[in-house]
């Protein structure tokens, strides 16, 4: 599917510019998969992850970041790349490599008793219950750093 996104969103960043940014028209081909509404979702990750790499990076440049990001977060990985390129640009993590391992989603059933791993996001036991505890798939950390 080819969609021509049109972001004329005026984005305030007052802690790193004294005046609003307006961000470029963008036009590119997103998979058919991909919730174009996913893309804030991304963004706001992304915004977090920098700034807390650039905090504890001080004067430091950013090199590389290390996430780990659970199914159960709904992160598409190719939108949080794209994003996370957007929000380096103009820091001292401008041009940073950005690895992202996912972690499957592990649930036990309070049923039974199995510990299975769902397919998707349905977190339902093929004994039927719903009544489940989820053991992983929730986590978003940063791993790791690289600076220089």
């Amino acid at each position: 599917m080819r969609i021509a996104a049109f972001f004329y969103a005026t984005v305030f960043l007052s802690h790193r510019f004294s005046k609003p940014w307006l961000c470029p028209i963008v036009e590119r081909t997103v998979p058919s998969h991909v919730n174009c509404g996913s893309a804030v979702h991304e963004l706001s990750i992304a915004q977090s992850v920098v700034d807390a790499v650039c905090e504890k990076a001080g004067a430091r440049r950013v090199c590389g970041v290390r996430l780990e990001v659970g199914r159960l977060c709904a992160v598409v990985p190719d939108s949080l790349l794209f994003c996370f390129d957007v929000v380096t640009a103009g820091t001292q993590a401008e041009g940073a490599s950005l690895r992202i391992d996912e972690i499957a989603t592990s649930v036990r059933c309070r049923q039974c008793g199995e510990v299975f791993s769902p397919p998707d996001m349905i977190l339902l036991c093929p004994c039927g219950s719903a009544d489940v505890e989820i053991l992983a798939g929730r986590e978003l950390r940063i791993l790791s750093m690289e600076v220089s």
